[in-house]
This record gives structure tokens, sequence and C-alpha cells, in this order.
């Protein structure tokens, strides 16, 4: 018997599948299963492929915030069923991914494959709408000082975790102090000095300099409130076994099963403070490791929605599907851009004109029209386009062979004196990888291949340093400070995937992307982060190639998604 299953509180962050490194991020255009996906792990060499976008996390169908999800699906077998009649509250979604977490611990751990089942378990004090506008959630109301240097939430009365103890301050200050301490993205919460609590319900944040991300990193992705109850133990919040074992969270629903790399199970939470939600009695979350599994599962309706979509010809197939939804609407905030990353620290890539040579060797139209096949758009700078940031008229090195060869010839190079090594995952990063070792040849590098067998080898060789070059899938975060800085800071070379992997240094870009960070003034904002732009377009330690947007699919009987800037 069919049943609508009036939706669920926000997927949150189901990151889309183009994105991680070339494959996922999940990307490669397209994107999943091994690929890097920008899940800002912190432990390179002990990573699987969480993800994630942006290094994940990244890389998902997405969801924004608050908003509920409609569906219907046939309570007995699971299938998405066509809309028919009034949308009645119960069933269970079922959702299908490529990518395995970690652990379920979003303060210590970013990412797709963390953030799908986790930004249901867990609620954020923050939502975001559409236009970038934050919007209650575990704050009913929050007030930025007038210096910059504090911010006030006042917290709802009435939230508990599922083991009935309430949420109060000191949850919300353990969280943050976890996430400042132990999470990828560094630059999220560096500045928190510490966070003041005159009661249960009111916490303040306090800053060491004016932060205008620090509202964005409140959102359910980046900052979910765990209980310090349970987490304020003395154990190494990285491998604390509550991270998966018993979890308790903050958010719409519980953790009723969890097999490590096959099924996650949640269960609406009873007792979670926003009236008559979630909606859905439960969503299974499947591993699936084949993503044309997926893409069949999505044609014979019994995957309700999934974003590890895989190649570039599987989305092209469910878009010329009329029984299926394909978007990649509402994402923007994730902002992947596919790259080829250059360790500068190599004798031969130390050498600008060899890293502008490269950068002229390679058609970025190609990649998108025809290895992309129209899905994703030539990339420009390190801040996706659809960032307000991001700077249009950098130099973007358009093919041009012969100004590559002058260059290398300038450097002291003959054809074929030069030969380096490309790093990659297959299978999503294979063809912009191949196709790379054709475009460097025909200006005379010789190039070869290192295929990585798994995530936590390719991740451990770039974190590293150990490569020369790789394909890399990286995510803006919604914010540069979150997903931007990361990459080009000189004190963040610290040896974790999705940092400073280049060993780029350089003291005005370090300069320009601290003042940037603390300036609240959009206007003065942007044209800091366009300066900045400039000199990375001039100094070329990455060759950015493709942005790939996010893409999902879903069965037309999941009604109204909700909409904002993580996808839904």
């Amino acid at each position: 018997m069919k049943r609508n299953l009036l939706a669920l509180l926000a997927l949150l962050l189901s990151f889309s599948l183009i994105a991680a490194a070339c494959g996922s991020d999940d990307d490669s255009s397209s994107g999943d299963s091994d690929m890097a996906d920008d899940s800002g792990s912190d432990d390179a060499a002990d990573d699987t492929a969480d993800d994630a976008a942006d290094d994940s996390a990244d890389d998902a169908a997405d969801d924004a915030a608050a908003a509920e999800e409609e569906a219907t699906a046939d309570s007995d077998e699971g299938d998405a069923g066509a809309v028919d009649g009034e949308a009645v509250q119960g069933g269970t979604l079922i959702i299908q991914s490529t990518q395995v977490p970690r652990h379920l611990n979003g303060t210590v751990q970013s990412g797709y494959a963390t953030a799908v089942p986790g930004t249901q378990l867990n609620a954020s004090p923050l939502l975001f709408d559409e236009n970038f506008e934050a919007q209650p959630y575990l704050a009913e109301s929050w007030e930025i000082a007038e210096d910059g240097l504090s911010v006030t939430l006042h917290l709802v009365q009435d939230a508990v975790f599922h083991d009935g103890t309430p949420i109060t301050s000191a949850d919300v200050e353990f969280s943050i102090i976890t996430a400042r301490d132990n999470h990828p993205f560094k630059t999220m919460f560096a500045p928190v000095t510490g966070v003041d609590m005159p009661d249960e319900h009111t916490a303040v944040i306090n800053l060491s300099e004016p932060h205008p991300a620090i509202l964005l990193a409140m959102s359910p992705g980046l900052l979910p409130i765990i209980p310090k109850h349970i987490f304020d133990d003395g154990q190494d919040m990285k491998t604390h076994p509550r991270n998966t074992e018993d979890f308790v969270g903050s958010g719409p629903f519980t953790l009723a099963e969890y097999e490590a790399g096959s099924i996650i199970r949640l269960e609406a939470f009873e007792d979670f403070f926003i009236p008559e939600r979630p909606y859905l009695d439960e969503i299974i979350i499947q591993i699936t490791p084949d993503p044309a599994s997926i893409v069949l599962g999505l044609e014979e309706g019994t995957t309700h929605l999934s974003a590890s979509l895989g190649s570039a010809a599987n989305i092209i197939r469910l878009q010329g599907n009329d029984d299926v939804i394909v978007t990649s609407d509402g994402h923007e905030a994730i902002g992947p851009v596919q790259w080829l990353e250059l360790n500068v620290n190599d004798p031969v890539l130390s050498d600008v004109r060899v890293r502008q040579a490269i950068a002229y060797a390679i058609d970025r139209n190609f990649l998108s029209d025809v290895i992309d096949q129209g899905i994703s758009f030539p990339a420009i700078t390190g801040i996706d386009s659809s960032s307000p940031f991001s700077n249009p008229n950098v130099e973007t090195y358009e093919q041009d062979l012969d100004a590559a060869r002058a260059l290398l010839a300038d450097a002291g190079y003959s054809d074929g004196d030069i030969t380096l090594t490309i790093d990659y995952i297959p299978p999503s990063q294979a063809p912009y990888a191949e196709y790379v070792v054709q475009a460097l040849e025909d200006i005379g590098i010789n190039i070869s291949l290192n295929v990585s067998p798994d995530f936590p080898t390719w991740a451990g060789r770039v974190a590293a340093g150990e490569h020369q070059m790789t394909i890399n899938n990286v995510w803006n975060w919604g914010d540069p400070v979150i997903g931007v800085h990361r990459t080009y800071l000189s004190t963040n070379n610290v040896g974790v995937i999705w940092t400073n992997n280049t060993g780029y240094a350089n003291e005005e870009v370090d300069a320009l992307l601290a003042a940037a960070g603390a300036e609240f003034d959009r206007d003065a904002r942007i044209d800091l982060y366009h300066q900045f732009q400039e000199i990375i377009a001039d100094e070329v330690p990455i060759v950015y190639l493709t942005t790939p947007p996010f893409w999902q699919s879903f069965q037309p009987s999941v009604q109204n998604p909700p909409v904002g800037i993580w996808g839904h």
C-alpha cells in the first residue's frame, strides 16, 4: 500500500556526486566511490573515502537545513511511488551512497559520508536558506557585538538529546571547542578564544578578531551539537568509541542500526524539539560501492534519493529519464573545484615558468565539454564562480601550446628534459589524469601515472608531500575562510589531506587572507579576495580545471525538497 512520507528534516549535506577529488569530493566529472571527497580528513593515513564537498566535504546530495522533504513511498516494499493524494506522515526514505563514513561525529570529521547521517542525528545552532541568510535552529535568536568580537546565542528551551538530557549552553561550548581543536577545517573556529555561559540557554562566543564566517560555521554539516556528558570523559575525540557506538545526538533522528560499510538506519526521534518533525518514520542509508547499481535503483524506484551517481554518462542517462528528477540546484555553498595540484617544493615545479607552462598546455573546455560531457564548467579560480567572492577577471591560461613551450625553453628545458608523475585514484579520476598526460606530452613533458589503490594511500602520499602532481577536488564550503584559506595559507601546510598540500607560501597571500577573514564590510572583503586570486593566478600552485556541479537524483514522489545553500 502506498503511503506518502511527508518529508524528513533536511538531509543536510548529502554531498553530490561530482565532487570528491575528481570523481566525487566526489567527483572527477562525476563523482564518487573511492574518490577523494573533500572530507577534510584529519588523519590521511587512516581515512577511508569518507567523505568528502571542498577535499570533501565537502560530497553529496545535500540538503538544506531545516526544511522538510515530502516523499511518498511504499511502506511495505520501500518503493518510491507516484504522488497520489494528500501526504501522510510516516514511512521510510531509502538513500544510497557509495561513501563509507569513518564515524558519525561531525565535530572532528567532515565530508559526505559523515554528513549524510550526521546532519540527521545532530542539530546545529543555525540553518541557512538559499540566500545565505542564517535561520534559527537550536538557537532561536542571536546577536553579533558591534565590535564583531562576540556572538551571543539564545537556545531553545525544550531541546533534549536522544537520551533525554537537556541541551544546554555547556553542550554548545563543548561542541565549539571540540571542533576548534579537532576539526580539519581549522580556520572555522580558530578565532574563538572561549565560550561564556551566563545561563543554561545562553552561549556567548568570544573571538580574538572579527570573524564573518562564524555564523556559517554553525550550520548543520559543520557544527553538530554533541552531548558533553557523554564525550567529555578525557578520551581522544577523534577515536572516541561513542563516535559510532550507542551514538547519542541532538537531531531529528536517532541511530537504530549501524553496520560499517553496509547500512545506517535512522529512526524518528519522538522528543525532537520542533513540533511535528520529523515526518518520516525512518531513513535507511545503504552503502553501495557501485554507482551503476544506484542508478538502476533510481530507475526501478527501489532507491528514493542519491547523490552518488558516478560518471557523467550516468547523470546524462538519468536526465533523459522522465521518471526521476535530476538537479544541481541549491548547492551553492559547496562550490567544488576540480584541479591539478602542483607540489611547489619539487625541484622542477618550484619554477613558476614550468607551472605556467603546464597551465597553458591544458584545454579546460575539452575537459568540460568532452570528458565531462557538458555536465561541468571550465574553472576560473579556486573560488567557485557561484560565490560572490570569485574574481572573473584573473588570468585563466587559455590553451596556448606555443606559449607553454616558450616558457619551458625560458626555464632552460628542451623537449623531453622533464619527467613528472601524476598521482590519482581510479576510476573517476582516470579520464582527467589520462588527458593531462597527453596534454603535457604535447609540450615535451614526459608523464607517468601513479595509481593509488585506495583513498587512504592517495591521501597519505599527498598529505606527506610525496607527490609531484595530483588530481584533486576541493570544496569552498560556503565561505572562503572555511574552504579556501586552508589550501593557500603557509601556516596550514600541516601534513593533512585537504590543507596546503602544494607547499605554497606567500606572505602577501597570508596577509590578504587574514584581512579578508576579519573584514565584515562585504565590498572590502570582495576586493581583498580578488587581489588574492590575482596573485594565485600568476604564481600557479594549482591549475584549475573544472567546476563540477553537485548532482543528485530522486523520485518524483520526494516532494518539496528543502532549498538552501547546502543542497537538498
